[in-house]
Parts: C-alpha cells; sequence; structure tokens
C-alpha cells in the first residue's frame, strides 16, 4: 500500500474504533510498519479527529522525522514490533471491557479463558497480562517484549490493551475481537463455564 493510502486508512480505522466507543478523549493510539519506518497517531491526538497530513513518521531508529510528535506511549509498540518481527501495525485502545479486566484484582486463572473460536483464531489461546507502569515508563518495554514473544494481543495492568497485526486492518479487527472477549469474560464472571478443550483449540490453531 502506497504512503499516502496508508496514512488515509489510518485516520479512516482510526474514526471508525472513535465512533463506535472503543476510545474516547485522546486515549489510544496506533501504529503502522511503512517503507521509511513507522507511521504513528501523534501524542495527545484524539482516535476521532486525527489528520493524515500530521501523522507521525519516524524512521526505523524511532527518530521522529516528520509530522506533529508521536505518542508517548512509542515505547510499547517499540518492543510489540521489535518481538514480533512479522507485525504490520499496532492497535492500544482504552476500551471499557478489557480496561475493567485489567483493573481486577489478580487471581490464579487468566483474564480471559478460550470460550470462543474467534478469540483462539484471532488472538490464541492465552492473553497474557503485564503489571502496571505509568503510561510512557520505559520500563514496561522489557515486559511488553517477553510478553509480546509469545501473544500477539497483551492486557495491560489498570491500563488497556495493545494489540499486534500483520496489517492494520487485522489489527482493528483483532483489538475489536478482544474487547468483545473482555465484555463476554465480564458477564460470564463467577459462572460456571465451558472453555474450548485442548482438543478444539488445537483444531482452531492448526487447520
Amino acid at each position: 500500500m502506497k504512503f499516502l493510502e496508508t496514512r488515509a486508512e489510518m485516520v479512516e480505522l482510526a474514526a471508525s474504533l472513535f465512533q463506535r466507543g472503543y476510545s474516547v478523549g485522546s486515549a489510544g493510539n496506533i501504529s503502522v510498519r511503512v517503507a521509511d519506518g513507522y507511521l504513528m497517531t501523534p501524542t495527545n491526538s484524539s482516535l476521532g479527529r486525527l489528520d493524515a497530513e500530521s501523522l507521525s513518521l519516524l524512521d526505523h531508529g524511532w527518530n521522529h522525522i516528520s509530522g506533529d510528535a508521536p505518542s508517548k506511549e512509542v515505547v510499547m509498540h517499540r518492543a510489540m514490533y521489535e518481538a514480533r518481527p512479522d507485525t504490520g501495525a499496532i492497535v492500544h485502545l482504552h476500551s471499557t471491557h478489557v480496561t475493567a479486566l485489567s483493573c481486577l484484582a489478580p487471581g490464579t486463572g487468566p483474564l480471559i479463558k478460550p470460550h470462543t473460536p474467534y478469540l483462539v483464531m484471532r488472538l490464541g489461546e492465552d492473553i497474557p497480562l503485564v503489571p502496571y507502569y505509568k503510561p510512557g515508563d520505559p520500563g514496561m518495554e522489557r515486559d511488553i517484549f517477553e510478553a509480546a514473544r509469545e501473544a500477539k494481543a497483551i492486557i495491560l495492568g489498570n491500563h488497556g490493551s495493545i494489540v499486534a497485526g500483520k496489517s492494520l486492518v487485522n489489527a482493528v479487527d483483532s483489538a475489536e475481537e478482544l474487547e468483545v472477549s473482555a465484555q463476554l469474560a465480564l458477564l460470564l464472571r463467577g459462572r460456571d463455564t465451558r472453555p474450548l478443550t485442548a482438543v478444539e483449540i488445537d483444531a482452531l490453531v492448526n487447520r
């Protein structure tokens, strides 16, 4: 996809997320791998009101080249790209249900169990939780890197989620699937449920 088309796609999909309540105010950020490096939503920008020409462009070393200054949460994106070299785009959201899950006291099991085939097919069997860090804290980079080596989606303690995809459309679809799965997890919390079995999961991931 050409650079101008990528910028337009970022603006369009970001606005779609905002309009449907997946982000509010200036919360959340998106990045896409491009030929010259990475295209990212600027700091303090709203996903619902992006300007294509103001999007931040960073080189392969994460140095700011053009556009407005990038999000202060660039460290999260860098960790995901480095851990998952096949990643083409990343979506970070503070969507309501994922964020609600991220604020629960730690338990003995996963925050989201594999109840549906769509969660497993899009995001895998396990969604890890990274402990809370102040937004922009470089200390989170190592924890996110380690978690991302095994998972394309991560829940951030008391914060939200970060999801990697092969393309921007794929990353957005996966972030939406994670939010719906978090909503389902909250609805089922405290109930006797039937997660997918190991055999059923294997049939999904190895089909």
